[in-house]
């Protein structure tokens, strides 16, 4: 069944561009760390950010919401990324790989960047939504 972007909900990527910031991100398994006979299933996801816009930007904070199959939802505000709050030049990208676990073998995340440009204004940017499943898990 498709999100209301169009993208189907299995899909382990998705792509937004909100105020000229294109968000791409990539989910994948970690079975290193899961532990389904314990209810744990952990997801790598890599982020890439890339400034389209004229104007230098500033990632402040991030706001994701996790949801497992069952329909649980958690959400998580930050400060930053991996520790940093990136500065982005007009063309710059940045990229990083976090993690999240999950009760259920399947979920979806999405989420929101807050931004600051060089002139002051804020702004949010989207992530859109992304599914999280182990491989061998029937959708």
């Amino acid at each position: 069944m498709p999100d209301p972007k169009g993208q189907p909900l299995h899909a382990s990527s998705s792509e937004a561009v909100t105020n000229n910031v294109r968000v791409e991100v990539e989910s994948q398994y970690a079975p290193a760390r899961s532990q389904p006979l314990r209810c744990e299933w952990s997801f790598d996801y890599t982020v890439r950010i890339t400034n389209e816009g004229d104007e230098t930007i500033q990632l402040l904070s991030r706001h994701w919401i996790i949801a497992d199959a069952t329909g649980e939802a958690q959400e998580v505000r930050g400060s930053g990324v991996v520790g940093e709050q990136p500065v982005l030049a007009p063309g710059e990208t940045f990229q990083y790989t976090s993690y999240c676990s999950l009760k259920t073998s399947t979920g979806v995340m999405r989420g929101t960047y807050h931004m600051v440009a060089d002139g002051g204004d804020h702004f949010d940017v989207e992530i859109a939504p992304f599914a999280l499943h182990e491989p061998y898990t029937v959708h």
